[in-house]
């Protein structure tokens, strides 16, 4: 079973849980009702959704993964995922209606490594994002997930000629050594060329992600990646610490509280963040790193304070405003391969139903607001959180939370009535706890139940 984090004075670790998304997948449970989409979707603002694909195939699984993907596809297999895909794609959109406009404000393709699809089949998958779902890949911010082996100039001609703004090439070190001490088999000189292609596809946005604790790596040998990477000028860096997860390949050794470890990912992400903002890059949350020329690309780290996600394929998620949903999740491979075989075999009618998700009261949606706002360097505005959840205040709905933080210095001094609620420079740093500290009793209990697959 898993462990949910739990609410303390003081967070044992300043590394407790990246919260990209709340409630987070472990929460969800199946739902016995199946709640038909039309029927979900019938209240819902339409008119600026956003749309995510999603890829569950990789070349490797790095020793830090723990996404919902499979390594290779058996023949015929990418095809029939395809075919899957469309079949949803067209329940889902039929699911939207026709009464109220519907229109795609953002659109992403993500993964396990979207680029493990052939060029052919990545024409394909924008036609299923076009075609059936109407999105306008060429109107809006298109983000594409890669990895060094899979951009090839075949597949990123397609991208950059369908539409996509941003590239994230997953690249965590340009450190040989250090990639395969993250159980990341590749060459620098591969990652370099590949950085090559990415720059003659003039994809407008160039992302790169690094990692910072790995096994043997030291400041010098942090700084000297980085410096690998601003040699390309990156739109944006996102800066990750490593985390040895269950069910993962660096999981398998026993991981037990390490303070000296937690110690050396501070320093190393200190040094990092000092380092890209001597650069002329801005800090846009804990991860994320813009270089200030940059064109914006939406939402930092995908933050959906709001609702409205359409998220197609077996690892996606979608948002309503009162129901989280998606498939099974599994992290273990044996589990995953059971999951995608069952998404392909699926006929069209099953995808006009939800079938594993968690409800989302007033409660823990001002809770999501909050958390995923704060995560963000630009902080809270009140008077939007006012405006969304009747006129009440954070302090009003969060006052011990919100008492915590400020007395550990992490959140700037606002007064008895702030206009803003903003992190700290040290409480950015400690993200990964302030973002568990925020989840509902409710989601602790779900999360500390889940049993792992």
């Amino acid at each position: 079973m898993t462990t949910a984090p739990a609410a303390t004075d003081a967070p044992e670790s300043p590394y407790r849980s990246y919260v990209y998304a709340y409630p987070h997948k472990t929460a969800y449970r199946r739902l016995a009702d199946r709640p038909r989409l039309d029927a979900l979707w019938a209240g819902e603002a339409k008119d600026a959704l956003s749309l995510y694909l999603h890829i569950p195939f990789c070349e490797v699984r790095c020793g830090f993964c723990n996404l919902f993907t499979r390594i290779g596809a058996p023949d015929g297999l990418t095809g029939a995922y395809l075919d899957a895909l469309d079949r949803q794609a067209t329940a889902v959109r039929e699911a939207l209606g026709e009464r109220t406009p519907v229109r795609f404000a953002t659109a992403a393709f993500g993964g396990g490594t979207p680029t493990f699809l052939t060029a052919a089949e990545l024409e394909r998958l924008c036609d299923i994002a076009e075609r059936r779902m109407g999105a306008d890949l060429r109107a809006v911010p298109l983000s594409v997930e890669a990895s060094p082996a899979t951009a090839t100039a075949d597949r990123l001609g397609v991208l950059a000629e369908r539409g996509t703004t941003r590239l994230s090439l997953g690249v965590q070190s340009f450190d040989d050594t250090e990639a395969r001490a993250a159980v990341r088999p590749q060459r620098r000189a591969d990652v370099e060329a590949a950085l090559g292609r990415v720059r003659a596809a003039r994809i407008p946005v160039l992302n790169i992600d690094l990692i910072y604790g790995i096994d043997g790596q030291t400041e010098h040998t942090w700084l000297r990646s980085l410096d690998a990477a601003l040699a390309w000028r990156p739109e944006e860096l996102y800066l990750y610490p490593l985390y040895i997860r269950p069910l993962t390949g660096l999981g398998r050794r026993a991981v037990d509280p390490d303070p000296a470890w937690d110690a050396q990912r501070l320093r190393l992400y200190r040094a990092g963040r000092d380092h890209l903002l001597a650069h002329g890059y801005e800090q846009r949350s804990m991860r994320m790193f813009r270089r200030a020329d940059a064109p914006p690309q939406g939402a930092d780290d995908y933050a959906c304070q709001t609702d409205g996600m359409i998220g197609l394929g077996c690892g996606a998620r979608s948002y309503t405003a009162e129901l989280h949903y998606s498939f099974d999740y599994a992290v273990d491979m044996h589990e995953i391969r059971g999951i995608v075989d069952d998404y392909v075999a699926r006929p069209a009618a099953d995808f006009a139903h939800a079938e594993y998700g968690r409800r989302v009261d007033a409660g823990e949606a001002r809770r999501r607001h909050l958390l995923q706002s704060l995560l963000q360097a630009d902080g809270l505005e009140v008077a939007d959180y006012r405006a969304r959840f009747d006129g009440r205040t954070p302090l009003e709905d969060f006052p011990a939370e919100l008492a915590r933080f400020a007395g550990r210095g992490w959140l700037h001094d606002t007064g008895p009535d702030p206009a803003l609620l903003r992190l700290t420079p040290e409480g950015l740093a400690h993200s990964d706890a302030v973002g568990p500290e925020l989840f509902s009793p409710a989601v602790r209990a779900a999360m500390a139940a889940y049993e792992r697959k």
